[in-house]
């Protein structure tokens, strides 16, 4: 167990304590107030982390982050190599949250290498992310069960960007009658309305800019429901010609459906998951919004 020490301009030195081992994490656990809160995190942290975090801090007694990039929710084609990664970027933001704990385990650490068990979470990640990304829940639902066990949180903060993830994650919670609650938090967005991501990184300046077209297809939705379309064909079909419309887009998905089981609907309501994957040049994207 270490603590690093973060310079953070115009303010005190701050110590941030860091555990690499499970070992360490279990013995510094057993020795943390309740209630204890987890932000699960592969790092590169922008806004849209601290917000869970700053909601967890006002919540619980104890904060873990834990940084893990999981090889296991990456395709053989995906970008596990490239992802971002920049750890003292994110000790020097934890350092002003008043977070107890950052856990940074090795892959190693998680997966030894007689590693073999592993989650299947049957028909809710069969669809939608997990259709287009064959394996990725099972890698997802792995590591995250690996850290609600090694941590033992009172509660876990997950974002509403990913919200078939933490749908996937409450089912788990629930099938395998884990002690932890699953909390969800907001989308954060950029002021042009693009949800904030490590991934939009990687876009280019004309990128960045075409990337808007996902923000701009999920508030058409909102309008075309709010104006009394209910028909879930023709909002993903409106959708579809408007992101269609810029030429650096590519729709994976565009999907309407029950935020908990995702299955589609055939009329939109009131609670009903808009939600889409898009590809702006070589960068795929995801947003969502829930019909109010």
């Amino acid at each position: 167990m270490n603590s690093r020490t973060i310079c953070v301009p115009n303010k005190a030195i701050t110590e941030v304590k860091t555990i690499e081992s499970i070992n360490d994490m279990l013995s510094t656990r057993r020795i943390l107030p309740v209630p204890v809160a987890l932000v699960p995190t592969m790092g590169y942290l922008h806004s849209g982390h601290l917000s869970l975090v700053k909601k967890a801090r006002e919540e619980n007694q104890s904060v873990v982050v834990s940084i893990f990039v999981n090889p296991a929710q990456f395709g053989p084609s995906e970008d596990f190599e490239n992802y971002p990664r920049d750890i003292g970027h994110d000790f020097a933001l934890l350092a002003n949250e008043n977070v107890d704990a950052v856990f940074i385990p090795a892959v190693k650490e998680m997966y030894p290498l007689d590693f073999s068990f592993h989650i299947e979470g049957g028909w809710i990640t069969e669809r939608l992310e997990g259709a287009s990304r064959p394996g990725h829940f099972r890698g997802v639902t792995t590591v995250v069960a690996k850290l609600f066990n090694i941590i033992q949180p009172t509660c876990a903060y997950f974002g509403q960007k990913d919200a078939q993830q933490a749908a996937v994650i409450r089912k788990m919670v629930t099938d395998l009658n884990m002690n932890v609650e699953i909390k969800t938090c907001s989308t954060v967005r950029e002021p042009d309305g693009l949800a904030m991501s490590s991934r939009n990184t990687y876009l280019k300046p004309s990128e960045r800019r075409a990337a808007t077209i996902l923000y701009r297809a999920l508030i058409l939705s909102e309008k075309l429901w709010k104006e009394g379309e209910k028909n879930a064909k023709r909002i993903r079909n409106e959708m579809k010609a408007l992101i269609d419309k810029e030429p650096m887009a590519s729709v994976d998905y565009i999907s309407l459906a029950d935020g908990n089981t995702m299955n589609e609907v055939d009329e939109a309501c009131k609670g009903t998951l808009v939600s889409l994957a898009v590809k702006i040049g070589n960068t795929r994207l995801i947003d969502n919004t829930i019909l109010e």
